[in-house]
């Protein structure tokens, strides 16, 4: 009996410990969207800081929504803030690694546009680290306008506290005011997006997004693509090396017509991981394809 006892405590409090409801008050509104604002960046100016693994999956389905054909494709990602720079060397396509002349070529093309652009700069008498901190200025600039209009584009709620891959949480719930009127392009879609976002209570990191099409939008009119009502996407985040939060996983799903012509339902997720800080010497001397490495 002593023995069941004991067992009884070691297996079922820690339980019921864990299941009591969290009696402490929710912080204020108002100080929590303050700090979680200080912590905001977009993932685009923190990746340009790493080299990692993506791997791509792209399910397409047919008009009832069953899954026809997956694909899968994996990447070595060496970033740069520079429009159509970063590149994503392909390493496998559906479980089989590329052979070996197909990856040599499609190095050598990147290091000639690598060694184009640093003749380039040479001419332009401009050196690369400061070129590279007015880039990264200027979409700092660009991006917090952005984030700042959508603080001001949201109604925010505060609902609760959650335990989400093992982080203290607190969630907070969007939705668009009816009547603010987007100044920016990246608003215009924002004002038919609505959603939930998961924050860590000990940093005010973003961990989770979740969002959801309330309406079409239209690009080009909707000439060029439209992506009709109920798309959704989610993004999960993670610490990497104890000092940065970075992205683990993301997926886009929902039925898009394009050109007015070729309707289809995308589901593509993309996982990353293996990040590694980046160097200069990454960008142009690559090494064997390192294996995919899974996320926990």
């Amino acid at each position: 009996m002593p023995r069941l006892i004991a067992l009884f405590l070691l297996w079922f409090l820690p339980l019921a410990w864990a299941s009591a409801p969290d009696d402490r008050p929710l912080p204020d509104l108002d100080s929590l969207l303050k700090e979680f604002r200080k912590t905001l960046r977009s993932d685009r100016l923190l990746l340009s800081q790493y080299t990692y693994l993506e791997t791509v999956t792209e399910r397409q389905r047919d008009k009832q929504g069953q899954i026809k054909k997956t694909e899968v494709r994996v990447f070595e990602v060496y970033p740069s803030l520079e429009e159509g720079e970063t590149y994503r060397r392909l390493i496998s396509r559906d479980g089989k690694a590329l052979g070996v002349a197909e990856l040599e070529k499609n190095d050598r093309e990147q290091d000639q546009k690598v060694q184009e652009r640093i003749r380039k700069q040479q001419r332009e008498k401009s050196s690369e680290r400061e070129r590279h901190l007015a880039k990264e200025a200027e979409e700092r600039k660009k991006e917090d306008a952005v984030i700042d209009e959508a603080f001001r584009l949201y109604q925010v709620s505060l609902q609760g506290r959650e335990i989400l891959d093992g982080q203290n949480t607190l969630r907070l719930d969007f939705t668009p005011r009816r009547d603010y009127k987007p100044r920016s392009n990246e608003a215009r879609i924002f004002k038919k997006m609505a959603g939930r976002a998961w924050v860590s209570e000990a940093d005010h990191q973003l961990v989770r997004l979740e969002a959801e099409l309330i309406d079409t939008v239209s690009f080009g009119l909707g000439m060029l693509a439209r992506l009709n009502k109920g798309a959704q996407a989610q993004f999960q985040r993670k610490p990497v090396n104890d000092e940065i939060w970075l992205p683990a996983t993301a997926r886009f799903s929902g039925s898009a017509r394009i050109l007015l012509v070729k309707a289809m339902n995308v589901d593509v997720e993309v996982q990353y991981s293996d990040y590694r800080k980046f160097t200069v010497q990454t960008s142009v001397s690559f090494s064997e394809p390192r294996p995919p490495q899974s996320l926990p």
